[in-house]
């Protein structure tokens, strides 16, 4: 997914409000709440004074004697007059408070109670409390959308709590540990709709507050508070609830309502598939899932009220690209999957958010493949898991995926590449080593032992090694956990070096920890992974079979156990270890494997090696070649065979790595060299796909689009053959349409490179033709792509404006689209040093622009971090982070992942600038 001041207010009571004597960043477990019982009335009438009040009423069981009571409030006014406090088991009893206590850093409200708490009873808190409908995107805030006939704003108000914002909104406490149920009771304006986790019991006039009424829901599951949601809209919905289902509705602003029928087909689906594959029937009654114009994160799991960014629920088919389709239906498949991992058992601290994250992002895959076979989107998914780890693990300053988490802005950084892909991709390992019938009964083991409660890594590991033992899917000897923590406990992945004898029959495997950081010594890249060893070779080429035929084993102080395996063909044939990348590791060969696997590549049937091993091949030699350990002739050599790949996957691992050496060489002599090379590797894909001509329609492969659309645009960046010419003439087109908002010629799959293209390439005109549209809009996605697009000018002007809008609160550009547009200048040549020089001259300013989404700025370094490629530059940039303080304050692991890939940008320009330009030459 995707943090102020605190306030209380003494009104009438004499409380002292000390410096908080209690420091720990973890509640006391003295008290554990039983029910909560919430009542709040927003006001959305008054543009000026949008705000909301309310009442918690907490009954808490107290486990050991205590006179505290300490729980989470930030930024809630709290009338400490109106605080009650009584005993109500046995005889009820009054008691009272004395004073107050706050803890800010960790925003803590302790009330010292006038009588002790005895252990064994059960008391109910009330406390009052107001504030604002904060503009944040986090807590209880406001959101708004116009319409376009009027002019009009129209307000709602919403909820974000995860990680650690429910305090925001109400007096809690605010750890994943503290699960309870809740009865929430919404006051508003009988004009809305209110929604919240369970459906409606009762509705009934408010007693003072005309045309007011309070909606009260049903009582909750219990539940961890980052996962209560709340909102007040004007929304309209699209009912779909499937036979024997929950109640399903999907929900919009009324002018984008016929943006939701995918999303309503899509939604109950997976949810019945999940019901299905955890064995384990959707505990609620219902499920409504919003589409909200203003927020921060992705999406929120909220259980029972799903909440979306409008980019990740509504779909237009005039508008919207696959690649938007199959993302929307990839984000509702990681929500739902949540309504069991995450909600229905939780962890017990954010240590483990990865056992959320990674598995709502692994079983998504599942899901949208089971809905969506033609999609052919498990593999792709899945490799995309496994590149994205590849590349942020094998930073020295990674993480593990299961890391100490000590202060709410450490939550924050946890929710990233590590715990959601490195997650969902030991997940899968697990799942191919196990078997089908193993981690299945497994899992289901693990969600029905602690169902409505928490649990940790370690829970999971039981659950699984039982059922593997049972079922024979792993030695009796072996236990998950020892393997498991192995990938989850330590940072990083390994590269297995697989070196064969002169018959080619034994090969000998080592392992060690991959870094782009060639400067770190190999003592210390030591490091062991216990892996399940996978392979085929040439006579037999069987990719199906993933399961492990030996193991490489950890010792008991964790050092790596060499392997020698037997029995392999001659040395006139190759060996490929972990078929269909099975398991997180790069393999290095020996020289005459390379030679062998090259051969069969570029002359020989490419096609007997399996897709997801030929992108395995060609990710894992260029970031060989990256690191030095392999020569980029080699490289070179092998990557040339993608003339004769017609399939995505490999492509896509060409691209993505291929984009890094580009942004550094486009800043050299040489680019003319590295744009030749492009063109020769892409005209035979690009003309096999007829171009950016709009054959999408008689595309059968789903894929195919996918890959006729990623090649477009790698083929305008290049100018290849007539694509910029076309990409100009479909412009023109839709610029000379009568009603260019009504109707638009390009093929949607194309729009991104047809916009980018006439902006780089067109007229001053064409920019500001597009920037209309954006304000036009009425579709998320296609606001998303315009702005992307936008910031492909090379006039430094426009450049210069578009920044200086994307951070301008009164412009139209919603505050969580914003990186976008910075993110669009600095990846181009013209826009990076621009967008550096904005950045650094008014970092203070972004900060409080963003604050406390502090997260934000961390999104505007990825495209600087990879264009910065000298010594020198590196240092300033090092000088800048020194001096800057405050203003980057929270971000601290991207910043120390920033620094480490200019470093690496530097050292490949040092180390391999000279080699890549000659072989280059060569292959040209």
């Amino acid at each position: 997914m995707n943090w102020c001041l605190f306030f209380v207010v003494a009104l009438g009571l004499d409380l002292a409000m000390a410096g908080s004597t209690y420091d720990y960043y973890r509640l006391p477990t003295a008290l554990l709440p039983k029910k909560y019982n919430l009542r709040i009335l927003t006001h959305l009438e008054n543009p000026e004074d949008l705000k909301f009040s309310g009442v918690a009423q907490i009954k808490l069981e107290a486990l050991q004697n205590t006179r505290n009571i300490t729980l989470h409030s930030k930024s809630l006014l709290i009338d400490d007059s109106k605080i009650t406090l009584t005993q109500v088991n046995g005889e009820k009893k009054d008691n009272c408070i004395s004073s107050t206590e706050v803890n800010a850093v960790h925003d803590f409200y302790i009330l010292n109670a006038c009588q002790e708490l005895e252990a064994g009873n059960i008391y109910q808190l009330t406390l009052p409390f107001e504030a604002e409908l904060n503009k944040q995107l986090q807590g209880y805030y406001r959101s708004s959308y116009q319409i376009p006939e009027t002019n009009e704003t129209k307000w709602i108000s919403i909820t974000q709590f995860e990680p650690a914002s429910a305090r925001l909104a109400f007096p809690c406490f605010d750890e994943p540990g503290f699960k309870a149920p809740f009865v929430i009771t919404l006051g508003f304006h009988k004009k809305f709709t209110g929604l919240s986790n369970m459906p409606v019991r009762e509705i009934r006039p408010h007693e003072t507050l005309p045309d007011y009424v309070w909606s009260e829901f049903e009582e909750s599951v219990p539940m961890s508070t980052y996962l209560v949601a709340y909102s007040v809209n004007d929304f309209s919905h699209k009912p779909s609830t499937l036979p024997n289902g929950a109640l399903f509705r999907t929900w919009a602003r009324p002018n984008a309502i016929d943006q939701c029928d995918f999303a309503a087909e899509f939604g109950p689906k997976v949810l019945q598939y999940y019901e299905e594959f955890f064995g384990i029937k959707f505990p609620l009654p219902k499920v409504d899932q919003v589409a909200v114009p203003d927020f921060a994160a992705g999406a929120m799991e909220n259980w029972g009220l799903v909440t979306y960014r409008e980019t990740t629920l509504l779909y237009s088919a005039e508008y919207s690209s696959l690649a938007n389709q199959q993302q929307l239906a990839n984000v509702v498949a990681h929500e739902l999957a949540h309504q069991w991992f995450g909600n229905l058992v939780t962890m017990k601290w954010w240590t483990d958010l990865w056992l959320n994250e990674g598995f709502a992002t692994y079983v998504a895959n599942l899901g949208v493949e089971h809905i969506h076979p033609e999609w052919r989107a498990k593999e792709r998914e899945s490799l995309n898991d496994l590149l994205t780890t590849f590349r942020r693990d094998a930073l020295e300053s990674s993480h593990p995926i299961s890391r100490p988490i000590q202060m709410v802005v450490e939550i924050s950084e946890s929710f990233d590449e590590i715990s959601y892909e490195k997650g969902s991709s030991v997940l899968r390992m697990m799942h191919l080593f196990l078997g089908e019938e193993s981690f299945r009964s497994g899992i289901k083991s693990y969600l029905q032992t602690f169902a409505y409660k928490n649990a940790e890594q370690d829970n999971l590991w039981e659950s699984l090694t039982q059922a593997a033992h049972k079922n024979g899917a792993l030695p009796e000897n072996y236990d998950i956990k020892s393997i498991m923590d192995s990938w989850t406990l330590q940072t990083g992945y390994p590269v297995i070096n697989v070196t064969r004898d002169e018959s080619g029959k034994v090969a000998k495997i080592s392992q060690e920890r991959f870094l782009l950081n060639r400067d770190i010594p190999h003592d210390q890249r030591k490091g062991c992974w216990w892996l399940p060893l996978s392979y085929t070779t040439q006579e037999e080429h069987d990719f199906n079979n993933t399961l492990p035929k030996a193991w490489m084993e950890c010792s008991k102080s964790g050092e790596s156990l060499s392997k020698t395996i037997e029995d392999l063909p001659g040395a006139d044939q190759w060996v490929i270890f972990n078929p269909q990348l099975a398991t997180l590791y790069k393999v290095n060969y020996d020289a005459q494997n390379w030679k062998l696997l090259i051969e069969t590549l570029t002359k020989g049937d490419f096609e007997s090696i399996h897709v997801l091993n030929r992108a395995q091949l060609v990710d894992d030699i260029l970031y060989f070649a990256w690191t030095g350990s392999q020569d980029y002739e080699i490289a070179l050599s092998l990557i040339g065979y993608l003339q004769r790949e017609r399939e995505f996957l490999p492509w896509k691992a060409a691209f993505d790595n291929l984009k890094l050496v580009g942004r550094i060489v486009r800043q050299t002599p040489h680019f003319d060299l590295f744009k030749s090379y492009m063109n020769k590797l892409i005209t035979p894909i690009f003309e096999h796909l007829d171009g950016i001509n709009d054959t999408f329609s008689s595309i059968e492969q789903q894929d195919q689009i996918l890959l006729k659309t990623m090649v477009a645009n790698w083929a305008c960046q290049y100018e290849v053959l007539d694509c910029i010419p076309k990409a100009l003439a479909y412009f023109q087109s839709w610029k000379s349409s009568p009603n260019p908002d009504e109707t638009n010629p390009i093929p949607t799959n194309v729009r991104r490179t047809v916009y980018c293209s006439t902006v780089r390439h067109g007229s001053d005109e064409d920019w500001e033709f597009l920037w209309t549209r954006y304000k036009k809009s009425n579709v998320a996605s296609e606001k998303r792509t315009i702005l992307s697009s936008l910031g492909c000018t090379r006039e430094v002007w426009l450049l210069q404006r578009y920044l200086e809008l994307s951070f301008d609160p009164k412009e139209v550009i919603r505050k969580q689209d914003s990186t976008l547009g910075f993110q669009a200048v600095a990846s181009s040549e013209v826009g990076f040093l621009l967008a550096k020089k904005y950045f650094i001259e008014n970092v203070d300013q972004i900060h409080k622009f963003y604050h406390p989404l502090v997260k934000s700025i961390g999104r505007l370094l990825s495209p600087l971090s990879e264009q910065v490629i000298e010594r020198k530059d590196l240092e300033e940039f090092k000088e800048f982070i020194n001096h800057s303080g405050e203003s980057l304050s929270g971000i601290n692991q991207t910043i120390q992942q920033t620094l480490e890939i200019m470093l690496t940008n530097v050292q490949w320009k040092e180390r391999n600038y000279d080699q890549f330009s000659r072989s280059i030459e060569l292959v040209l």
